[in-house]
């Protein structure tokens, strides 16, 4: 299969789940790997995420971390155009809208269903784009196409896939039951043009010998009359891969000496920070969940980014943490702020124009001799240099609204490669804040910083990812139908 030279005519498939959260997105990663590994120019497409975990573009905006990860597995930079729009919740019934990577309004849910329609035109650009430049395009839904309540102006499932004309392969996980019941179900309640267009389903997240399923495979077929592409085991190394979602989160990771806390706050952003400590042998990490204390016993207390600042401070006082946060620093442990954590630790926060909510002031937690001004100006921008205390060079990634200056700031936590002071240290040093997402995937940086703490660090973070996503594309081919879905790409567009 090469490049058709017509966008209108490029293979694509389009991979939709029975519900959310099936594992749609570490599967089109792999799938991304497995065809890359076989020389075909293959880019993943999203056209509507819904996502807190945000990764900033080579080409200067923003796109869910999930399409970030696709990008990483074929093997290409990220663009924009993989994930032309792109919902980031900051309450529960609005959310900040970025399209192309750009932010284009806070909208509450009802008005973003008006505005559907209007978006499909640059969906369609985005995905012409993509397809241009591709041998294949793999094509991720959101959430299940069975929710035929939100089908009128859809663009994230079947209204796309008529729009652009794609052939549907449905996945369904197992591990949380009813499997049999959620295929059949989606088949169901579809429209008869809908199920036509779903050519195949596969089977996720197998515990044990796939051959036990093989009848449920065959009903499945029988009642839906889709084509059975195959049972994918569990992968065990998919926790190790970036998560989309926060409510996939684990709350513990390792059994290592140095101990981390990070307060689980209601609108958590970029908590893919978190992974690189993740796969540390010398750390723990620890997730503190709502209504639990932060442990007494953490070594350091990280405030991670947060999609709404001003809000998120008053859950993170709600639920006494500033209280333990302040104990946690009169015992001498150790703080780190990044983005909206870092604008928590400070003297006050600003909200002048009122872009979080009503305008006004709000004290911060006060460790940090740092005050900061919310501003509708967004910043998404890659950043490099060296760590100010170790000289670790790092590299990783701005996404943030806000400036944030006070005496603080002049002992930077970074110095960028252009020279200019990044973030801010408290003058005990027991207290730091970056607006700079992404500084553990920097192996340098993260040696440095543990060793600070008195944990070493031999991990490649970046090799290691890299690797599993090999393996996942091994994982992958040696279970599903491949040359299956490849025919049902090639033809399903003419």
């Amino acid at each position: 299969m090469k490049r058709s030279g017509a966008q209108g005519n490029t293979p694509a498939l389009m991979v939709q789940g029975t519900g959310s959260n099936v594992g749609k997105s570490l599967i089109v990663a792999g799938l991304c790997r497995l065809f890359a590994n076989r020389g075909l120019a293959v880019r993943p497409f999203k056209p509507q995420n819904m996502s807190n975990n945000a990764a900033v573009t080579g080409d200067g905006g923003e796109i869910g971390r999930a399409q970030a990860l696709q990008a990483l597995g074929c093997r290409t930079p990220s663009s924009v155009h993989m994930n032309p729009v792109l919902l980031k919740p900051e309450t529960d019934t609005g959310a900040q809208v970025i399209v192309q990577g750009k932010r284009f309004g806070t909208m509450r849910a009802r008005e973003y269903g008006k505005q559907k329609n209007t978006l499909l035109p640059k969906v369609l650009d985005s995905f012409s784009t993509i397809a241009s430049e591709a041998d294949l395009v793999l094509v991720e839904g959101a959430g299940s196409p069975a929710e035929i309540n939100l089908r009128s102006g859809d663009i994230a499932n079947m209204g796309f896939a008529e729009a652009a004309n794609l052939p549907v392969i449905l996945c369904a996980d197992i591990d949380r039951g009813g499997v049999i019941a959620s295929v059949v179900g989606t088949h169901a309640v579809l429209e008869a043009d809908e199920r036509d267009r779903i050519k195949g389903f596969f089977i996720n997240r197998f515990r044990g010998d796939p051959s036990l399923f093989d009848e449920g495979m065959r009903e499945i077929a029988v009642r839906t009359g889709w084509r059975g592409l195959g049972v994918v085991p569990w992968f065990a190394d998919a926790g190790k891969l970036p998560a989309e979602d926060a409510l996939g989160l684990e709350d513990g990771f390792g059994e290592g000496s140095l101990k981390i806390i990070v307060p689980v706050i209601s609108r958590i952003a970029n908590f893919d920070d978190l992974d690189p400590l993740r796969l540390e042998p010398g750390v723990t990490l620890e997730l503190v969940r709502a209504g639990d204390p932060l442990p007494g016993d953490a070594d350091v207390v990280l405030l991670p980014g947060s999609k709404s600042t001003v809000g998120d401070l008053a859950f993170f006082r709600n639920q006494g943490w500033d209280i333990d946060l302040a104990a946690h620093y009169r015992r001498g442990g150790q703080v780190l702020g990044v983005c909206g954590g870092y604008q928590m630790l400070g003297k006050t926060i600003s909200d002048p124009d009122g872009i979080e909510g009503t305008p006004g002031t709000v004290d911060g937690l006060g460790l940090l001799d740092v005050d900061t001004v919310l501003t509708a100006e967004k910043s998404t921008v890659y950043a490099e240099g060296a760590h100010e205390g170790s000289g670790a060079e790092f590299s990783g990634y701005e996404i943030h609204i806000g400036r944030t200056t006070g005496a603080d700031c002049d002992r930077p936590m970074m110095r960028l490669k252009d020279g200019r002071a990044e973030g801010a240290v408290s003058a005990d040093g027991q207290v730091s804040g970056t607006y700079v997402h992404g500084l553990f995937t920097s192996d340098s940086f993260r040696s440095a910083y543990l060793a600070s703490l008195g944990a070493s660090s031999d991990l490649a973070y970046e090799r290691s990812i890299d690797r599993i996503l090999d393996d996942l594309a091994a994982h992958l081919e040696s279970v599903l139908d491949i040359e299956a879905m490849l025919e049902i790409a090639a033809r399903g567009r003419s």
